[in-house]
């Protein structure tokens, strides 16, 4: 199915989310797709046009499970699946009140809640990719958590692309109120050779004290392409800890925007990843410190080997109103092979005067004084760069919000480094 005006209402949504679907059609139809020349899209060339997709349509099979992530995040609140952005599977142990379950059945059953926060996030000019995915996106899923309600077991999400050569639009819209608490993982994945398009959407809203954690794996075959856009507000006194792990996909990007609008508030982005072959991971991390008493901090470490590249772009804005503010960034990089590459720039926007802010950015192969040290004390090599590279990412992986994904995340970036090594490719 083309992206057509049609094909986005092909669901026969309720009159306010028909509305908006043509306004956003409207605006996907006359935008052209982002170009490198844009400062946001520096570095990298998408080289395709998403109106050449055509849209991934349901009845697709579910994945085998992933066992292996499963039974390291234990029992759950909640999961759900899915597939090619339609919701197939949603199962909740969670207390009364708390609303888990597809955008389809929550925009009906849940319809004045979902129109104060649903798609309300991204804007549908931000550029094409996002207008389409307000245009085409008809399913995915909400979580809200109602206040005074503390929800401790996580909310598991496991979003797959199936379709070769097919767009999907899966979303995710949480909403933790009041002095509330949830916690979330989105295990992105699809099989070796799926070569799809997937333009996700996560929306985040943490209301005054409350506390979301969110752990992201992004684990995207080879030949597949993600365009992520994401936005968190966070208000007074309250605690976002988001991390992502940057594993899969030919191209991944995200597109992360956190607003501080409550005094207080707290935001904590975390990031490991690790690119290979001819792989673009590429991260463009906006946070705005919009009220007073407001900290934040981005710590993202990454490695590329082979031909990969790597992007990081963080922005820090501190607002006039946003004094006594404490915010930094740091992005650190590997370079294990003469052709990959990474980008890092890290900036700041102050307009305050009473803060307290910083960055800091570095790439650079292994230490060979690391090195050395390890094989003077009867290490071979190869195990001690593999020790360094490990040692490297534990600072972030220690740091996810989800323990239980720190011993995969270590077994996936290691198998990384120990096949190319294997190869001759390091």
């Amino acid at each position: 199915m083309s992206l057509t005006e049609s094909s986005a209402l092909r669901d026969a949504p309720p009159s306010w989310i028909e509305e908006r679907r043509r306004a956003a059609f409207a605006a996907f139809d006359g935008a052209a797709m982002p170009s490198e020349t844009e400062e946001v899209w520096r570095y990298v060339d998408l080289g395709f046009d998403v109106s050449d997709y055509q849209l991934a349509e349901g009845g697709a099979e579910a994945l085998p499970a992933d066992a292996v992530l499963g039974n390291e995040i234990g029992h759950a609140a909640g999961t759900a699946t899915v597939i090619d952005g339609a919701t197939t599977d949603v199962r909740s142990d969670a207390p009364d009140g708390v609303v888990f379950e597809s955008v389809a059945k929550a925009v009906v059953s849940h319809e004045t809640m979902l129109q104060e926060v649903y798609g309300k996030g991204i804007p549908v000019d931000l550029d094409k990719l996002a207008a389409a995915h307000h245009a085409f996106s008809t399913d995915g899923v909400v979580l809200y958590v109602p206040p005074a309600t503390a929800v401790t077991q996580p909310f598991v999400i496991d979003v797959q692309a199936t379709r070769p050569g097919a767009v999907s639009f899966p979303h995710v819209t949480v909403v933790v109120e009041e002095s509330s608490q949830a916690s979330v993982v989105v295990n992105n994945r699809s099989a070796d050779g799926t070569g799809a398009l997937v333009v996700p959407q996560i929306e985040l809203y943490v209301r005054d004290n409350a506390r979301l954690d969110m752990s992201v794996v992004q684990n995207w075959d080879y030949s597949s392409t993600a365009l992520a856009h994401g936005r968190a507000v966070v208000g007074r006194d309250a605690t976002l800890r988001l991390a992502e792990a940057g594993l899969g996909g030919e191209l991944s990007r995200f597109h992360l925007m956190v607003d501080l609008v409550g005094r207080g508030a707290h935001a904590e982005i975390l990031g490991a990843y690790f690119g290979e072959q001819e792989q673009t991971l590429d991260y463009r991390y906006f946070m705005n410190h919009a009220a007073p008493n407001t900290t934040s901090e981005m710590f993202l470490k990454g490695a590329v080997e082979d031909e990969a590249l790597s992007v990081f772009t963080g922005m820090i804005r501190i607002e006039e109103e946003a004094q006594r503010t404490n915010a930094h960034q740091t992005n650190r990089n590997l370079i294990l092979s003469d052709g990959a590459r990474a980008q890092s720039v890290p900036n700041l926007e102050i307009l305050a005067n009473d803060v307290r802010c910083g960055h800091g950015s570095t790439v650079g192969p292994l230490e060979d004084e690391q090195r050395y040290y390890l094989m003077s004390r009867g290490i071979d090599r190869p195990r001690a760069d593999r020790l360094q590279v490990r040692g490297f990412f534990e600072e972030a992986i220690g740091r996810f919000p989800h323990p239980g994904l720190a011993g995969p995340l270590r077994e996936w970036i290691n198998a990384k480094y120990v096949n190319a090594q294997e190869e001759g490719r390091v």
